[in-house]
């Protein structure tokens, strides 16, 4: 239990991190941090401990009695957020282009679109951040394996490599706890943040 994941948020509420609840306690028993319960209240660890444990709730025995394991903890002196790393997925992609088909400008759920080359990959195109854009399945089927100028299409935006640090990467491949759901407000993350091979 002691090396279960907890999700650290800056003093903004964005993730940053995943640690292990021991080093959780040791966070909140310092004053560094407080943990965050699923009705986004804080508590230092005095009253955190004084919260009463349910049958439902995970807990870990002390000198002092049961003491719950907070899923969910906010650090009280840390604004940053890390610089990471842009990983080329079809989440970031779809983000960037904001579900937005780039040739004729419906939002569409992902479920109706893919990714497009806007140079095909049979003509030498890559798949990189600037030539892999979101592309509803009627233009794609219309674009085939042509350019966009030789298939009458035309780009909203030019595709680019985003700035932006995609919450996501704060994860680092586990699957997290109900309660960080409304911190990371996505629950298909291995699909759609699995890493593209840009070449």
């Amino acid at each position: 239990m002691l090396n279960a994941a907890v999700l650290v948020l800056n003093r903004s509420y964005l993730p940053i991190h995943v640690t292990s609840v021991r080093r959780a306690f040791s966070l909140l028993y310092q004053g560094l941090a407080r943990a965050v319960n699923n009705q986004y209240e804080t508590f230092d660890f005095e009253s955190w401990q004084a919260l009463s444990v349910t049958v439902h709730e995970d807990a870990i025995g002390t000198v002092g009695g049961l003491i719950r394991v907070p899923r969910v903890i906010l650090l009280t002196a840390f604004d940053r957020v890390p610089k990471r790393h842009v990983r080329f997925s079809r989440l970031n992609i779809y983000a960037r282009d904001r579900s937005i088909c780039q040739y004729c400008g419906r939002r569409l759920p992902r479920s109706e679109l893919n990714l497009d080359h806007v140079l095909p990959r049979s003509r030498g195109g890559s798949s990189t951040w600037e030539n892999v854009v979101c592309s509803c399945v009627d233009c794609n089927r219309k674009k085939g394996g042509r350019t966009p100028d030789d298939a009458g299409l035309r780009l909203i935006r030019k595709p680019f490599r985003p700035r932006w640090t995609p919450v996501l990467g704060v994860l680092g491949g586990r699957a997290g706890h109900p309660e960080w759901r409304p911190f990371l407000s996505i629950v298909d993350a291995a699909y759609w943040n699995a890493e593209l091979v840009e070449h």
